[in-house]
């Protein structure tokens, strides 16, 4: 590639992106406002183009039959356990969610940028640093605990707000958890983008790899929750 062509790719893109991201957020958003069965059909319908996109992954990345039949079992129950924890936790539970997921891409991002360092995994996903896990780890704990005082209506140092913090730091590894596999499964794939379904995000699955896990893990602590 010759030099400065990236940059222009990238800002010829950028229009587009933000687009997409306001359109994806207002139908998103639309859906967690009406609730109910708006909610849970959004999910639904999310969560059926995140298959499809798997299965292609999968049919891609491997041509041996018994490995396909595992891939898609497995990806079938993973995105339907992640959809059904989505559809059925509340509405604040999944916004806290939500906002836990986009802190840990934020946080990650910035921080890997500004800090750089050795790589967590290179040949998988050659972009994404220690410092950059870190700093996700740290704005996710923080939206946790944020959130934590905000529901408490207290902001008093005591136990269950750095609970709530470890929870936040916790999940943001088990999102990256998630980012790191739909990228092994792409490599695998030999594909850049789950799809080319979203105009400059690429897929569904792209846009949920980290949500998934964190729904399902955040369903599990909801579900303990006394």
């Amino acid at each position: 590639m010759v030099d400065g062509e990236a940059p222009v790719k990238k800002n010829s893109d950028l229009p587009v992106r933000v687009v997409s991201a306001i359109v994806m957020l207002a139908i998103a958003g639309t859906a967690l406002w009406l609730g109910g069965w708006w909610w849970r059909g959004f999910a639904i319908l999310v969560g059926a183009l995140c298959l499809a996109e798997f299965v292609r992954l999968v049919l891609r990345a491997t041509e041996q039959p018994l490995n396909r039949i595992a891939g898609t079992v497995f990806g079938t129950a993973y995105v339907a356990i992640a959809v059904i924890s989505l559809a059925s936790l509340p509405l604040g539970v999944v916004l806290g969610i939500v906002a836990i997921v986009v802190a840990t891409d934020t946080g990650a991002y910035f921080s890997g940028r500004a800090i750089g360092g050795p790589k967590i995994a290179p040949k998988i996903s050659p972009s994404k640093t220690w410092a950059g896990l870190g700093g996700g780890m740290l704005a996710a704990g923080i939206v946790s605990a944020g959130t934590f005082a905000w529901n408490t209506g207290e902001l008093v140092m005591r136990p269950m707000l750095f609970i709530a913090f470890a929870i936040g730091a916790m999940l943001a590894v088990v999102a990256q958890t998630g980012d790191f596999f739909e990228s092994w499964l792409k490599r695998s794939a030999g594909m850049k983008d789950s799809s080319q379904l979203i105009p400059g995000h690429g897929g569904v699955f792209d846009r949920v790899d980290g949500l998934l896990p964190v729904a399902i893990i955040g369903a599990l602590l909801w579900g303990m929750h006394p």
